[in-house]
């Protein structure tokens, strides 16, 4: 078994992921294709993208692995509605029809939307938390690991402790559904006015604006968290069980009034709440991490799993200092899911066992991880680009490699704000250099205008830096790396700038002057960095550093290149759309640079402010 196709679908996220020999050689959301956020329908386009990329047809296929057991999952959903009937009549009427269409029967709804597919081709299927516990373990740097795992929901599995060790996974404890840290975190995230399954780390950046004052009233009324880690929800508080709302007019009771409506203001309550359960989700990933260590023994951790992108909790747990490193699979949702499944049925497979003492050895002597910094996605050649220029009528200039750094270096320097469409796209939800929005970290004004401007979103929503790898511990308090944008650390010290004893509460914080890097640094002094090395992504380093050069600034403010509501940009033709559409100022496209102002089809730019301060 050589050739393994990976599929994650049907729930959120799709995706595919091909292996060969082991190693991914594509990986990819159904989104970016469909142009369709959170796609959770069957990743057809991907998995084109993917066998085309690994020169591959799906008659080279091995096996195709699917990310979960639905016969399982669907024996929990009819356990949980029979256990609350009749209260979830109409939750059950609503999904029953697309498992009787197509997830009962997934082996043959996958050879159907893999037409071609060689009957002898085997379609298996992994555990949901398996899955994911292998898309940790088996891409990282380590030998032996401790791996923790926590999402939603899987099977039954809520959050699952394992131990990872050449090519097996021994799964150790689970807390099942309905208790799950992630269904937790989301019923606050509905309750806050954003959507479950997206909107997470919306709750995330806004809890820094607030005071954990309601800490102790959900650890004494919505979940039991013991000391070893495992918790117990209060179900009484919750909906999500009748699968019409994540909390009920209790819940709603216990913190003053109704569920915020998207698009209306925030007011502190919700700033205050979101303190809140961020401080809880801490406390309970340290709880679960010092578990691990104990029934595993291990010093380095693997993380997984939705709550995984929690990069507030990545940090602390960082700091901590409980085990000696951490990694985080940077697609650690369900699209990773994909990615963990095709990996786990090759690390059982006789072809790995024939190859694994020469696998193994090279992983030991890189000492790095298998996941080519994410850039697992598609990337469009010269020709390419310019042909969707010239159908859109652009105009542009083309520069050699180090004449292009240099002016979009110094467009940087002068405010601009610059769309950075290079080599491949990145696997999971960060953009890390590759399709990516580009600021200059030191303008205070350019976190509230990119967001207003060119994202259109929330204004309270904080911007990333990038920062180069060698400079990063002047800039930030941060142990180790974070290549994939996962972890959040302290501005250091010395970057640091006095604000007034008494600031104004709410997004009014925002004007402040925090740092030497103001655009990228959160109210609470905090940032979401990306250390960036020449070796993970080498022209996005050399922009870094030719912007350094010019300012004796090593970091750029790095933002996902999309607007909201839509996925980020996949093609040429989505970057320029964007770019077309919003207020960036200029497009680095390959070796091509436009100016918006000088485009035909450039739209006046618009100014949006959907929730007012």
């Amino acid at each position: 078994m050589r050739v393994i196709l990976g599929i994650s679908a049907y729930y959120h996220d799709s995706a595919a992921t091909l292996i060969v020999d082991g190693v991914a050689v594509a990986a990819a959301q159904e989104e970016r294709f469909s142009r369709r956020k959170n796609d959770e329908r069957f990743p057809i386009n991907a998995v084109e993208f993917c066998l085309s990329q690994g020169g591959k047809s799906l008659k080279d296929l091995d096996a195709v692995v699917f990310y979960d057991k639905p016969i399982v999952k669907f024996s929990r959903m009819l356990e949980g509605f029979l256990a609350i009937a009749p209260a979830g009549l109409l939750a059950w009427l609503r999904v029953i029809p697309g498992w009787l269409s197509e997830k009962l029967n997934l082996r043959q709804a996958i050879r159907d939307e893999l037409d071609g597919l060689p009957k002898g081709c085997p379609i298996l299927f992994t555990e949901h938390h398996v899955s994911h516990a292998a898309s940790a373990f088996y891409p990282s740097p380590y030998d032996n690991a401790a791996i923790l795992t926590v999402d939603g929901v899987g099977e039954w599995a809520t959050t699952t402790i394992s131990r990872g060790s050449g090519s097996q996974i021994e799964m150790l404890s689970e807390v099942r559904f309905p208790h799950s840290l992630g269904l937790l975190y989301s019923a606050f995230t509905s309750y806050c006015g954003f959507r479950v399954n997206s909107g997470e780390y919306k709750l995330m950046g806004l809890a820094p604006y607030g005071k954990p004052i309601y800490t102790d009233l959900i650890l004494e009324n919505l979940i039991d968290l013991k000391d070893d880690g495992s918790f117990s929800l209060n179900l009484d508080y919750f909906s999500f069980l009748a699968g019409s709302r994540m909390t009920n007019n209790r819940f709603n009771s216990l913190f003053g009034g109704p569920p915020r409506l998207p698009e209306t203001p925030f007011d502190k309550r919700h700033m205050d709440i979101a303190s809140s359960i961020q401080f809880v989700m801490n406390e309970a990933v340290m709880r679960l991490a010092k578990r691990a260590k104990e029934i595993t023994g291990e010093t380095r951790l693997c993380l997984a799993g939705g709550v995984a992108l929690n990069c507030v909790a990545n940090g602390m747990l960082q700091r901590s200092g409980v085990f000696e490193d951490i990694w985080i699979q940077p697609a650690a949702g369900d699209s990773g899911g994909a990615l963990g499944a095709a990996l786990e049925a090759w690390n059982q497979s006789q072809s790995f066992k024939e190859d694994n003492q020469s696998a193994m050895a090279i992983r030991s002597e890189s000492n790095c991880d298998d996941m080519k910094g994410s850039l697992l996605g598609p990337e469009f050649n010269e020709d390419e680009i310019c042909q969707t220029l010239q159908a859109f009528d652009a105009v542009y200039l083309r520069f050699d490699e180090g004449e292009l750094l240099d002016r979009v270096s110094e467009l940087l320097c002068n405010g601009g704000v610059v769309g950075w469409f290079q080599g491949r796209m990145e696997f999971g939800p960060r953009s890390l250099g590759n399709r990516s929005i580009l600021g200059d970290p030191r303008l205070v004004s350019l976190q509230s205008s990119i967001n207003r401007k060119v994202k259109f979103r929330e204004s309270f929503r904080p911007f990333a830096p990038a920062v180069l790898e060698e400079r990063s511990s002047e800039y930030f308090d941060l142990q180790g790396d974070s290549p994939y944008m996962l972890k959040v650390a302290n501005v250091a010290e010395s970057q640091l700038k006095k604000v007034l004893d008494k600031e104004e509460e709410g997004f009014d914080r925002i004007k402040y002057e925090r740092s030497t890097i103001p655009a990228v640094t959160h109210v609470d002094g905090s940032a979401r960095v990306q250390t960036v090395s020449k070796e993970m992504n080498p022209l996005f380093w050399s922009l870094l550093k030719c912007f350094e050069s010019k300012t004796n600034c090593g970091v750029l403010l790095n933002t996902s290149f999309n607007v909201r509501g839509e996925p980020v940009v996949c093609t040429p033709e989505d970057a320029y759309r964007c770019f077309v559409n919003t207020a960036i100022d200029w497009l680095a496209i390959g070796p091509f640079l436009l100016k918006r102002d000088d485009q035909p089809k450039a739209k006046p730019q618009q100014d949006f402010d959907p929730v007012p301060d």
